[in-house]
């Protein structure tokens, strides 16, 4: 199974491409798309381009999307609520399945410690992929939120494949 990870935002979107093959978790890819300082339109429109991009080269078979929370201004918490919102319109039209997981159920599934730090995080994303180096910081909380869901594998594409059927695209193979 290859699952994207994506950790969002309204400037900055990590996202990380992991394959599940048995027991291993190897990495694939990870990057930012970067909807830069425009509008609000504008960015939202280079987030769509960008994950439609990046589903269309590695051909995930679900994905898993951070969910945020923002509570200090409301403002910056609506932005990021409305990219967030375009990125998973992006991951639907791709036919992508979607599953959502807390920061806090990421850092206790990568870490084991649901207040870990980035730093923690990373270096955690680093060995359990077995990367020469560490990736980029909203890369790496991408990777973790990859990583994330095949732990849990807890939406329907996991539970599937648990039962030994094979999703490709979405779609039972």
């Amino acid at each position: 199974m290859r699952i994207l990870g994506i950790d969002p935002g309204s400037r900055l979107c990590g996202f990380g491409v992991i394959d599940i093959v048995g027991q291993n978790r190897n990495y694939v890819a990870s990057g930012c798309i970067k909807a830069g300082g425009g509008t609000l339109p504008e960015r939202v429109r280079i987030l769509l381009d960008g994950i439609r991009e990046v589903s269309e080269a590695y051909r995930p078979d679900i994905a898993a999307v951070e969910i945020v929370f923002v509570n200090v201004n409301p403002a910056s918490t609506l932005m990021l609520g409305q990219a967030r919102g375009a990125i998973i319109a992006g991951l639907v039209m791709a036919g992508l399945p979607i599953s959502e997981y807390t920061a806090l159920q990421v850092k206790q599934a990568v870490v084991g410690n649901g207040h870990a730090d980035k730093e923690q995080v990373s270096a955690m994303v680093q060995r359990m992929l077995r990367l020469s180096g560490a990736p980029q910081s909203d890369a790496a909380d991408a990777l973790a939120v990859a990583l994330t869901h095949a732990q849990h594998g807890t939406g329907v594409a996991g539970k599937l494949q648990k039962m030994g059927l094979n999703i490709k695209r979405g779609r039972l193979a």
